[in-house]
Protein backbone atom coordinates (compact mmCIF):
# COMPACT_ATOMS: atom_id res chain seq x y z
CA UNK A 1 0.00 0.00 0.00
CA UNK A 2 1.31 3.74 -0.85
CA UNK A 3 1.54 5.85 1.97
CA UNK A 4 -1.08 8.16 0.37
CA UNK A 5 -3.14 4.98 0.53
CA UNK A 6 -2.46 4.53 3.88
CA UNK A 7 -3.23 7.99 4.97
CA UNK A 8 -6.57 7.74 3.69
CA UNK A 9 -7.18 4.57 5.30
CA UNK A 10 -6.08 5.95 8.67
CA UNK A 11 -8.40 9.24 7.44
CA UNK A 12 -11.49 6.80 6.94
CA UNK A 13 -11.15 4.76 10.21
CA UNK A 14 -12.14 8.05 12.17
CA UNK A 15 -15.52 7.69 11.15
CA UNK A 16 -17.46 4.42 12.42
CA UNK A 17 -19.82 4.03 8.85
CA UNK A 18 -17.44 4.17 6.18
CA UNK A 19 -15.35 0.93 5.73
CA UNK A 20 -11.95 1.89 5.16
CA UNK A 21 -11.10 -1.75 3.36
CA UNK A 22 -13.85 -1.32 0.88
CA UNK A 23 -12.92 2.53 -0.10
CA UNK A 24 -9.99 3.56 -2.54
CA UNK A 25 -7.58 6.06 -1.98
CA UNK A 26 -8.76 9.52 -3.53
CA UNK A 27 -7.10 11.07 -6.49
CA UNK A 28 -4.25 13.60 -6.02
CA UNK A 29 -4.99 16.08 -3.71
CA UNK A 30 -5.13 19.57 -5.91
CA UNK A 31 -8.31 21.45 -4.60
CA UNK A 32 -8.87 22.58 -0.98
CA UNK A 33 -12.14 22.53 0.13
CA UNK A 34 -13.94 25.52 0.78
CA UNK A 35 -15.73 26.63 3.87
CA UNK A 36 -15.01 24.10 6.18
CA UNK A 37 -15.94 25.13 9.67
CA UNK A 38 -12.76 25.14 11.96
CA UNK A 39 -13.24 22.13 13.95
CA UNK A 40 -13.07 19.86 10.92
CA UNK A 41 -9.99 21.68 9.44
CA UNK A 42 -7.15 18.57 8.79
CA UNK A 43 -9.87 16.34 9.28
CA UNK A 44 -10.51 15.52 5.89
CA UNK A 45 -12.02 11.74 5.09
CA UNK A 46 -11.91 11.56 1.02
CA UNK A 47 -12.00 13.09 -1.94
CA UNK A 48 -12.21 12.45 -5.74
CA UNK A 49 -12.48 14.36 -8.88
CA UNK A 50 -14.49 11.25 -10.16
CA UNK A 51 -18.34 10.85 -9.37
CA UNK A 52 -17.79 7.13 -9.41
CA UNK A 53 -15.16 7.49 -6.88
CA UNK A 54 -17.12 9.94 -4.47
CA UNK A 55 -20.40 8.02 -4.71
CA UNK A 56 -18.85 5.42 -2.89
CA UNK A 57 -17.67 6.80 0.24
CA UNK A 58 -20.84 9.29 0.24
CA UNK A 59 -23.22 6.44 0.02
CA UNK A 60 -21.57 5.34 2.92
CA UNK A 61 -22.51 8.65 4.62
CA UNK A 62 -25.87 8.90 3.21
CA UNK A 63 -27.05 5.78 2.33
CA UNK A 64 -27.09 4.32 -1.53
CA UNK A 65 -26.29 7.31 -3.22
CA UNK A 66 -25.86 7.89 -7.19
CA UNK A 67 -24.35 10.91 -8.41
CA UNK A 68 -25.84 13.13 -11.46
CA UNK A 69 -23.40 16.54 -12.41
CA UNK A 70 -25.03 18.88 -14.72
CA UNK A 71 -24.44 19.34 -18.04
CA UNK A 72 -21.37 21.68 -18.78
CA UNK A 73 -20.05 21.37 -14.91
CA UNK A 74 -18.56 17.74 -15.42
CA UNK A 75 -14.60 19.02 -15.41
CA UNK A 76 -15.30 21.48 -12.77
CA UNK A 77 -16.43 18.49 -9.97
CA UNK A 78 -14.33 17.54 -6.93
CA UNK A 79 -15.98 16.00 -3.69
CA UNK A 80 -14.55 16.50 -0.60
CA UNK A 81 -15.83 15.18 2.64
CA UNK A 82 -13.92 16.00 5.91
CA UNK A 83 -15.74 14.47 9.39
CA UNK A 84 -15.48 13.70 12.66
CA UNK A 85 -17.10 11.42 14.90
CA UNK A 86 -18.18 11.34 18.96
CA UNK A 87 -19.57 7.92 19.85
CA UNK A 88 -22.50 7.82 17.70
CA UNK A 89 -22.75 11.00 16.23
CA UNK A 90 -20.40 12.18 13.32
CA UNK A 91 -20.43 16.21 12.39
CA UNK A 92 -19.26 16.13 8.91
CA UNK A 93 -18.80 18.66 5.56
CA UNK A 94 -19.74 17.77 1.92
CA UNK A 95 -18.35 19.76 -0.84
CA UNK A 96 -18.96 18.67 -4.81
CA UNK A 97 -17.32 22.28 -5.89
CA UNK A 98 -20.54 21.72 -8.77
CA UNK A 99 -23.96 21.85 -9.09
CA UNK A 100 -25.48 18.27 -9.06
CA UNK A 101 -27.87 15.78 -7.88
CA UNK A 102 -27.77 13.29 -5.48
CA UNK A 103 -30.06 10.65 -5.40
CA UNK A 104 -30.46 8.72 -2.62
CA UNK A 105 -32.49 5.76 -3.18
CA UNK A 106 -32.33 4.47 0.23
CA UNK A 107 -30.97 6.87 3.29
CA UNK A 108 -28.37 5.15 5.44
CA UNK A 109 -29.75 3.76 9.16
CA UNK A 110 -28.92 6.57 10.64
CA UNK A 111 -31.00 10.45 10.51
CA UNK A 112 -28.74 12.94 8.91
CA UNK A 113 -29.53 16.93 9.51
CA UNK A 114 -28.38 18.82 5.83
CA UNK A 115 -27.43 22.55 6.62
CA UNK A 116 -26.52 24.14 3.28
CA UNK A 117 -24.23 26.08 4.90
CA UNK A 118 -23.89 28.95 1.76
CA UNK A 119 -25.53 29.01 -1.42
CA UNK A 120 -28.96 27.15 -1.65
CA UNK A 121 -30.14 23.71 -2.51
CA UNK A 122 -33.72 22.02 -3.01
CA UNK A 123 -34.87 18.72 -2.13
CA UNK A 124 -36.80 16.54 -4.32
CA UNK A 125 -39.08 14.31 -1.66
CA UNK A 126 -41.88 12.27 -4.00
CA UNK A 127 -43.57 15.03 -5.65
CA UNK A 128 -42.68 17.63 -3.42
CA UNK A 129 -39.66 20.03 -3.66
CA UNK A 130 -38.45 22.13 -0.92
CA UNK A 131 -35.83 24.82 -0.95
CA UNK A 132 -32.77 23.94 1.64
CA UNK A 133 -31.01 27.09 2.53
CA UNK A 134 -29.24 28.24 5.19
CA UNK A 135 -32.22 28.97 6.83
CA UNK A 136 -33.98 25.65 6.10
CA UNK A 137 -32.37 22.15 7.13
CA UNK A 138 -33.28 18.37 5.54
CA UNK A 139 -34.10 15.95 8.09
CA UNK A 140 -33.74 12.29 7.22
CA UNK A 141 -35.00 9.58 8.58
CA UNK A 142 -33.61 6.12 8.23
CA UNK A 143 -35.08 4.45 4.64
CA UNK A 144 -36.07 7.50 3.47
CA UNK A 145 -35.76 8.36 -0.79
CA UNK A 146 -34.79 11.90 -1.61
CA UNK A 147 -33.07 13.81 -4.68
CA UNK A 148 -30.66 16.59 -3.01
CA UNK A 149 -29.95 19.30 -5.67
CA UNK A 150 -26.90 21.43 -5.23
CA UNK A 151 -26.40 24.48 -7.23
CA UNK A 152 -22.65 25.65 -7.50
CA UNK A 153 -20.96 26.45 -4.27
CA UNK A 154 -23.37 25.06 -2.16
CA UNK A 155 -21.34 23.04 0.45
CA UNK A 156 -23.50 20.81 3.03
CA UNK A 157 -22.67 20.18 7.00
CA UNK A 158 -24.02 17.47 8.22
CA UNK A 159 -24.89 15.92 11.10
CA UNK A 160 -25.18 11.77 11.86
CA UNK A 161 -26.87 10.33 14.13
CA UNK A 162 -27.20 6.67 14.07
CA UNK A 163 -30.54 4.73 14.74
CA UNK A 164 -29.73 2.97 17.47
CA UNK A 165 -28.60 5.81 19.82
CA UNK A 166 -31.52 8.06 18.60
CA UNK A 167 -34.14 5.33 19.29
CA UNK A 168 -32.44 4.46 22.60
CA UNK A 169 -32.45 8.47 24.03
CA UNK A 170 -35.91 8.80 22.96
CA UNK A 171 -37.18 5.39 24.40
CA UNK A 172 -34.82 6.93 28.02
CA UNK A 173 -36.71 10.30 27.20
CA UNK A 174 -40.23 8.99 26.69
CA UNK A 175 -39.74 6.04 29.59
CA UNK A 176 -41.28 3.68 27.19
CA UNK A 177 -40.43 0.96 24.55
CA UNK A 178 -40.89 2.90 21.01
CA UNK A 179 -43.84 1.25 19.31
CA UNK A 180 -42.98 2.31 15.74
CA UNK A 181 -40.16 3.95 13.89
CA UNK A 182 -39.05 7.49 14.55
CA UNK A 183 -39.76 9.44 11.62
CA UNK A 184 -39.21 13.07 11.41
CA UNK A 185 -40.42 15.85 9.02
CA UNK A 186 -38.24 16.44 6.16
CA UNK A 187 -38.27 20.35 6.81
CA UNK A 188 -36.52 21.88 9.78
CA UNK A 189 -36.84 25.93 10.27
CA UNK A 190 -33.45 26.93 11.36
CA UNK A 191 -34.94 30.87 12.28
CA UNK A 192 -37.34 29.75 14.80
CA UNK A 193 -36.09 30.47 18.60
CA UNK A 194 -35.70 26.94 19.19
CA UNK A 195 -33.47 25.94 16.64
CA UNK A 196 -30.76 28.03 18.55
CA UNK A 197 -30.90 25.10 20.87
CA UNK A 198 -29.79 23.04 18.34
CA UNK A 199 -27.12 25.69 17.11
CA UNK A 200 -25.80 25.53 20.41
CA UNK A 201 -25.14 22.33 20.41
CA UNK A 202 -23.44 22.32 17.39
CA UNK A 203 -21.10 25.29 18.93
CA UNK A 204 -20.28 23.05 21.82
CA UNK A 205 -19.18 19.86 19.92
CA UNK A 206 -16.95 22.12 17.76
CA UNK A 207 -15.40 23.84 20.49
CA UNK A 208 -14.63 20.76 22.47
CA UNK A 209 -12.89 19.37 18.89
CA UNK A 210 -11.17 22.66 18.82
CA UNK A 211 -9.51 22.60 22.34
CA UNK A 212 -6.87 20.84 23.32
CA UNK A 213 -8.13 20.26 26.74
CA UNK A 214 -11.44 19.66 26.50
CA UNK A 215 -13.17 16.30 27.85
CA UNK A 216 -13.50 15.17 24.71
CA UNK A 217 -10.08 15.59 23.48
CA UNK A 218 -9.01 13.62 26.79
CA UNK A 219 -11.54 10.46 25.11
CA UNK A 220 -14.00 11.09 27.89
CA UNK A 221 -17.51 13.00 27.82
CA UNK A 222 -18.17 11.50 24.22
CA UNK A 223 -21.35 9.86 25.57
CA UNK A 224 -23.21 12.90 27.08
CA UNK A 225 -21.80 15.47 24.17
CA UNK A 226 -24.13 13.12 21.67
CA UNK A 227 -26.69 13.19 24.04
CA UNK A 228 -27.33 17.09 23.75
CA UNK A 229 -27.26 16.66 20.86
CA UNK A 230 -29.51 14.07 19.78
CA UNK A 231 -32.09 15.13 22.67
CA UNK A 232 -31.90 18.82 21.12
CA UNK A 233 -33.05 17.32 17.85
CA UNK A 234 -35.54 15.44 19.41
CA UNK A 235 -37.40 18.62 21.22
CA UNK A 236 -37.14 21.10 18.24
CA UNK A 237 -37.57 18.90 15.23
CA UNK A 238 -41.30 17.34 14.78
CA UNK A 239 -41.67 13.60 14.48
CA UNK A 240 -43.89 11.16 15.37
CA UNK A 241 -43.26 11.08 19.32
CA UNK A 242 -43.13 15.17 19.36
CA UNK A 243 -46.82 15.34 21.38
CA UNK A 244 -45.23 12.50 23.97
CA UNK A 245 -42.38 14.30 24.85
CA UNK A 246 -43.79 18.03 25.35
CA UNK A 247 -46.39 16.45 27.72
CA UNK A 248 -46.10 17.97 31.17
CA UNK A 249 -42.94 16.64 33.39
CA UNK A 250 -45.87 16.34 36.10
CA UNK A 251 -48.62 13.73 34.32
CA UNK A 252 -45.67 11.16 35.59
CA UNK A 253 -46.45 9.06 38.62
CA UNK A 254 -43.08 10.16 40.69
CA UNK A 255 -42.62 6.04 41.14
CA UNK A 256 -42.93 5.38 37.40
CA UNK A 257 -40.07 8.33 36.90
CA UNK A 258 -37.56 7.40 40.07
CA UNK A 259 -37.75 3.97 38.74
CA UNK A 260 -36.78 5.09 35.46
CA UNK A 261 -34.19 6.60 37.03
CA UNK A 262 -33.10 3.79 38.59
CA UNK A 263 -33.00 1.74 35.94
CA UNK A 264 -30.98 4.16 33.99
CA UNK A 265 -28.49 4.08 36.26
CA UNK A 266 -28.06 0.35 36.97
CA UNK A 267 -28.82 -1.32 33.90
CA UNK A 268 -25.63 -3.17 33.74
CA UNK A 269 -26.51 -4.96 37.34
CA UNK A 270 -29.02 -6.97 38.34
CA UNK A 271 -32.33 -5.27 38.93
CA UNK A 272 -35.20 -6.60 41.17
CA UNK A 273 -38.78 -5.35 41.48
CA UNK A 274 -37.93 -5.18 45.25
CA UNK A 275 -34.89 -3.17 44.40
CA UNK A 276 -37.22 -0.42 42.54
CA UNK A 277 -39.93 -0.68 45.09
CA UNK A 278 -37.25 0.67 47.66
CA UNK A 279 -36.09 3.34 45.79
CA UNK A 280 -39.28 4.62 44.66
CA UNK A 281 -40.93 4.28 48.10
CA UNK A 282 -43.97 2.85 46.72
CA UNK A 283 -44.86 -1.10 46.55
CA UNK A 284 -44.37 -3.34 44.08
CA UNK A 285 -47.93 -3.64 42.65
CA UNK A 286 -47.58 0.20 42.31
CA UNK A 287 -44.71 0.31 40.06
CA UNK A 288 -46.06 -2.49 37.94
CA UNK A 289 -49.60 -0.28 37.80
CA UNK A 290 -47.83 3.00 37.22
CA UNK A 291 -45.81 1.61 34.36
CA UNK A 292 -48.43 -0.30 32.35
CA UNK A 293 -50.74 3.04 32.95
CA UNK A 294 -47.87 5.58 32.30
CA UNK A 295 -45.86 3.47 29.56
CA UNK A 296 -47.61 1.01 28.77
CA UNK A 297 -45.34 -1.59 29.37
CA UNK A 298 -44.54 -3.40 32.34
CA UNK A 299 -40.76 -3.04 34.36
CA UNK A 300 -39.47 -5.62 33.56
CA UNK A 301 -40.40 -5.40 29.67
CA UNK A 302 -38.86 -1.92 30.14
CA UNK A 303 -35.59 -2.95 31.39
CA UNK A 304 -35.42 -5.45 28.68
CA UNK A 305 -36.10 -3.37 26.03
CA UNK A 306 -33.15 -0.34 27.38
CA UNK A 307 -30.67 -3.38 27.52
CA UNK A 308 -31.31 -4.83 24.23
CA UNK A 309 -30.76 -1.13 22.58
CA UNK A 310 -27.42 -0.87 24.57
CA UNK A 311 -26.20 -4.08 22.97
CA UNK A 312 -27.38 -2.72 19.74
CA UNK A 313 -25.31 0.47 20.14
CA UNK A 314 -22.54 -1.75 21.36
CA UNK A 315 -22.45 -3.93 18.30
CA UNK A 316 -22.79 -0.90 15.56
CA UNK A 317 -20.06 0.80 16.96
CA UNK A 318 -17.74 -2.07 17.53
CA UNK A 319 -15.01 -2.20 14.87
CA UNK A 320 -12.41 -5.55 14.35
CA UNK A 321 -9.85 -4.44 16.04
CA UNK A 322 -11.85 -3.87 19.15
CA UNK A 323 -12.55 -7.73 19.63
CA UNK A 324 -16.10 -7.34 20.64
CA UNK A 325 -18.26 -10.28 20.83
CA UNK A 326 -22.01 -10.40 20.88
CA UNK A 327 -21.69 -12.75 24.12
CA UNK A 328 -19.65 -10.22 25.82
CA UNK A 329 -21.90 -7.38 25.41
CA UNK A 330 -25.24 -9.72 25.83
CA UNK A 331 -23.70 -10.53 29.33
CA UNK A 332 -22.51 -6.83 29.84
CA UNK A 333 -25.83 -6.14 29.75
CA UNK A 334 -27.70 -8.53 31.96
CA UNK A 335 -28.29 -11.31 29.15
CA UNK A 336 -27.23 -14.66 31.19
CA UNK A 337 -29.01 -17.08 28.60
CA UNK A 338 -27.81 -16.25 25.27
CA UNK A 339 -30.14 -18.16 23.11
CA UNK A 340 -33.35 -16.48 24.47
CA UNK A 341 -31.27 -13.30 23.85
CA UNK A 342 -30.92 -13.74 20.14
CA UNK A 343 -34.70 -14.73 19.80
CA UNK A 344 -35.28 -11.58 21.54
CA UNK A 345 -32.80 -9.49 19.66
CA UNK A 346 -34.10 -10.99 16.07
CA UNK A 347 -37.60 -10.23 17.02
CA UNK A 348 -36.88 -6.44 18.41
CA UNK A 349 -34.37 -5.67 15.27
CA UNK A 350 -35.15 -8.05 12.64
CA UNK A 351 -31.83 -9.78 12.33
CA UNK A 352 -29.14 -11.70 14.41
CA UNK A 353 -26.85 -9.61 16.92
CA UNK A 354 -24.25 -11.11 14.69
CA UNK A 355 -25.18 -9.84 11.58
CA UNK A 356 -25.83 -6.57 12.84
CA UNK A 357 -22.12 -6.85 14.79
CA UNK A 358 -20.28 -7.61 10.73
CA UNK A 359 -22.22 -5.23 9.13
Amino acid sequence: MSTEAADVTSHLSRLSFLDAARTRAPVRRRIRSRGVPNALQGHLVAQSDMPGEATKFISMLLGRTTISVDTGHADGFHATLHGIQTHDVAMAHLDLAAPCTLDVAQSAEAFTVHMTTVGQAAVSIGEVRHAITPFFALVVSPGMRYQLHLELDSPQLIIRVERAAMEQQLSRMLGRALAAPIVFEPIGDLTVDAAVRWHGAIQILSSEVLSPGSLLRRGTGTEALGELLISTLLYIQKHNYSSGLHRPAASGRPAVRRSVDYIAEHLAERITLEALSDYAGMSVRTIQSGFQQDLGTTPVAYIREQRLLKVRADLQRAVPGDGLTVTESAERWGFSHLGNFSILYRKRFGESPSTTLKR
